[in-house]
């Protein structure tokens, strides 16, 4: 392609990163739950929150793959486009991530390592952050670096053979599955999750679909107007996919957790992958959804929400470290889950406070949590004129 086409922006998609995050808070302040309560009455509820709501790290992958490959598909692949490309990564991605590592690894420095020697500490340190373990959650950023290596090649792959596209999504399911399996039964590398290949079917389901949008927009808008026999008949199939893969997904796993039956890890892998892989497409058709016809007091505090939710990703476990350092001193059920509900609440909105106003009033709040949304400008009247001030 010689000519840049323009593409539409697509105000949706902060409403799916908004889900996204949602269910990366549902998944980490559920994570102590699903250790310390497996001998109360209401265990399955906390299994069904945390395994059911595991479509968040998957799902901003595929949006940062769909959003790539949206944008980068219709320009002329260049050196100026790849300089451009890593300089961005840079400035909105690396950044950030060097930061929260080195914030995250000195508190746990001083909350277990205090008296380490200094060098054996830089030491731990550097190697944390080029394997994404300076903090439990930072992987999910590791991997991403993983695939912005890997989009430049990719996408010559697909401008250069413009047919290989329409396989991009069996192609993603092969190298992840091939990767999966071959680790199992052979190399077994450690952390697996930590690496792109286990994440691939969903970086080329956003290639798939990035490129292919403006064509297949249409079949994300469920309404009556775009409503053919054979899209009702794919909807109703993706919606019952979703839900019963998902199901599925939790019942395997309360099953292991509560030590009933035990079942060979690739169906774990089975039912994460389609369960996550069909919720990443009901997902946007969910945003369309609420975009176009959900009620304002919904869908206004979702795109803000969606808009900070790599910062609010960044900093919220931070908040969870604090916040379970007050665990109930009682063992009253219902002080226990509302205590566990409270991790979720102070997780999401003191997360979002803090990156919120940093976006408003700090200058270069970029550094701290990457791109996020300009204030929008306050209109002043000006004294003895008819005109506006915009400052």
């Amino acid at each position: 392609m010689s000519e840049t086409i323009k593409r539409e922006r697509i105000p949706e998609l902060n409403l799916v990163r908004a889900m996204a995050i949602i269910g990366v808070l549902c998944v980490h302040s559920t994570s102590y739950a699903t250790v310390d309560m497996t001998g109360s009455g209401y265990y399955w509820l906390y299994n069904f929150i945390n395994i059911f709501m595991k479509y968040g790290t998957p799902t901003f992958i595929f949006m940062s793959s769909f959003v790539l490959f949206y944008n980068y598909y219709s320009r002329p692949l260049d050196k100026k486009l790849v300089s451009n490309f890593y300089k961005k990564r840079f400035v909105y991605i690396l950044l950030p991530y060097f930061l929260f590592s080195l914030f995250y690894f000195i508190i746990l420095h001083v909350t277990h390592y205090q008296g380490r020697p200094f060098g054996e500490s830089a030491v731990s340190f550097i190697t944390k952050l080029f394997t994404g373990k300076a903090y439990t959650h930072l992987y999910f950023v590791f991997i991403n670096m993983q695939f912005y290596l890997l989009f430049p090649l990719v996408l010559w792959l697909l401008k250069k053979y413009p047919s290989v596209v329409k396989w991009s999504v069996p192609i993603g399911l092969l190298i992840q599955w091939a990767f999966i399996v071959s680790n199992k039964y052979g190399f077994q590398v450690p952390n697996k999750g930590s690496w792109a290949f286990s994440y691939f079917s969903y970086f080329m389901l956003g290639a798939f679909i990035g490129v292919y949008f403006p064509k297949i927009k249409q079949w994300f808008v469920i309404s009556r107007e775009n409503a053919t026999k054979g899209r009702v008949a794919s909807w109703i199939v993706l919606w019952a996919v979703w839900i019963a893969a998902g199901l599925g997904h939790v019942y395997i796993y309360y099953l292991l957790r509560m030590k009933i039956a035990t079942y060979n890890t690739l169906w774990y892998e089975f039912f994460w992958n389609l369960h996550t892989f069909a919720c990443a497409l009901v997902l946007i058709q969910i945003a369309y959804l609420l975009y176009r016809k959900g009620p304002a007091l919904i869908a206004k505090p979702l795109n803000r929400l969606g808009a900070l939710s790599f910062g609010i990703y960044l900093i919220h476990p931070f908040f969870l470290l604090l916040y379970r350092e007050f665990p109930p001193q009682t063992g009253v059920s219902w002080l226990v889950h509302l205590w566990y509900a409270g991790g979720f609440a102070v997780a999401l909105f003191a997360s979002w406070i803090v990156v919120g106003l940093t976006a408003r009033f700090v200058p270069f709040a970029w550094v701290i949590f990457g791109n996020l949304p300009k204030p929008k400008p306050r209109i002043v009247p000006q004294q003895n004129s008819g005109q506006l001030d915009v400052r």
